[in-house]
């Protein structure tokens, strides 16, 4: 059992936790928690900020081992994948419940069901940095080849993860009958706190990606 569980290629492993990731950032990215408070002012984040970092962490790791095509397409594979999930979540929500499972029916719908505009946001913001991650970090590879990882990994980071919470909040928070003025204010109010939670999240996290980096070469 210990043999067969060892035999697993390093990469199959990292592309199936980066999908888990996305997957948990969906599923359970809608609950949000305190961080910090400034008078009136109290400042909350999804549980996803822990996951969300790693999600463009490890499309580093693997532009940097694999190189950017190959990220592209485990990228668009993942999206695939999404996709399906969350249209299966849809169609399961729609099914009647059997009389044994009705009285969770309500708990379950909850979960799994999205508002359409949240999904949609959700999904265009992520294939949107996502690739623009992968991007950025070849650019910064082909000018300083291997070296400085730290700087390609976080710059890459900031860069993609302020379009993925520029996107997403904009798409899932903008109100159409108010004026845009009144938009930007509450929009911004979101978009950069959150956006430099990320940012400290990446940073914090770029010990792992010279960690990865060296454990998949290994296997190379």
């Amino acid at each position: 059992m210990g043999k067969f569980m060892l035999n697993i290629q390093k990469l199959d492993l990292l592309i199936a936790f980066y999908i888990a990731c996305i997957a948990v950032a969906e599923l359970m990215g809608a609950k949000t928690f305190p961080l910090v408070s400034f008078g009136s002012v109290n400042l909350s984040a999804s549980v996803a900020i822990f996951v969300i970092p790693l999600v463009f962490s490890i499309n580093d790791i693997i532009v940097e081992v694999y190189g950017k095509q190959r990220a592209q397409s485990i990228v668009r594979s993942s999206l695939l994948i999404i996709l399906f999930f969350l249209l299966f979540s849809l169609f399961a929500t729609k099914l009647p419940p059997t009389a044994r499972f009705a009285a969770f029916e309500e708990s379950y719908d909850l979960i799994f069901s999205a508002s359409a505009r949240i999904a949609a946001a959700s999904l265009t913001a992520f294939a949107l940095a996502e690739f623009m991650d992968i991007f950025v970090f070849a650019k910064l590879r082909e000018k300083f080849g291997k070296r400085a990882l730290w700087f390609r990994t976080n710059a890459s980071n900031f860069i993609s993860q302020f379009l993925d919470t520029t996107v997403f909040i904009t798409l899932a928070f903008y109100a159409l009958g108010e004026p845009l003025s009144k938009n930007a204010i509450f929009l911004v109010g979101l978009i950069l706190p959150y956006w430099l939670l990320k940012c400290f999240m990446s940073v914090i996290e770029t010990p792992l990606v010279y960690l990865g980096v060296g454990w998949l070469k290994k296997e190379k």
